[in-house]
């Protein structure tokens, strides 16, 4: 099995400072998650990948389950900060929505290994799925935020349900698409975020006028206050 190269370390006596040393750690830990899994994964190769003792990665990050929540937190909050840095809320929704899905789309290319450890490694193992979750709850707040302001500008109003489904229908086929991306590095970030742009702005031009689907095909569209 091929062993990963270590992170880059500073061969120096002087003394790093602590958040240096813990963000050494956890870019190993990353890697090392990444490759090998959750339950496969040594704290002894992260610690040599980190060029670090062993002791060092407990005393600083505690327990390789802590480990990996800390990995998973920090791999989230990187990319809510990636996303929240281009999307302006001023812009209308097609511009938020392209700007967002370009961030995201661009974060999990160029950090595959952090993809790999927030979706794949998390989802289904307790208590990392709860972790998981709680990103995606935070990530369907913000789309549905975004939604309801932009019908809201339209003068029409949208039920809560009805916003809550479409965020979570937007944020699942992104992360589906974000899996794809992954396992494919020839791929594309900027291609594949318009491919699911043109999808979702399909959607989102219809719950903007008010449009919903009605069983039938050949019934004119249905307004969301016929619905109602």
């Amino acid at each position: 099995m091929r062993s990963l190269t270590r992170v880059s370390t500073t061969r120096t006596f002087k003394r790093l400072p602590r958040e240096i040393r813990e963000q050494q750690v956890l870019d190993a830990a990353v890697r090392v998650f990444s490759h090998h899994g959750f339950h496969t994964a040594s704290m002894d190769e992260i610690a040599e990948v980190a060029g670090v003792s062993k002791p060092m990665v407990y005393a600083y990050l505690g327990t390789k389950e802590e480990l990996f929540i800390a990995c998973l937190r920090r791999e989230a909050t990187r990319l809510m900060e990636a996303i929240a840095d281009v999307v302006d809320p001023t812009l209308g929704l097609s511009d938020q929505l392209w700007s967002g899905l370009r961030a995201f789309f661009a974060f999990v290319g160029a950090h595959r290994d952090g993809w790999a450890v927030l979706y794949r490694q998390a989802r289904g193992q307790e208590p990392f799925a709860a972790e998981l979750a709680a990103m995606r709850r935070r990530i369907v707040d913000v789309i549905a935020d975004m939604l309801d302001r932009a019908v809201r500008a339209e003068g029409r109003q949208i039920h809560g349900i009805d916003l809550e489904v479409s965020a979570y229908a937007l944020v699942g086929a992104g992360e589906s698409l974000a899996d794809w991306l992954a396992d494919h590095p020839d791929a594309d970030p900027d291609k594949t975020a318009g491919r699911l742009m043109n999808v979702a702005w399909l959607g989102a031009a219809q719950l903007l006028r008010g449009d919903v689907w009605a069983p039938g095909g050949s019934e004119p569209p249905v307004t969301s206050r016929d619905a109602a």
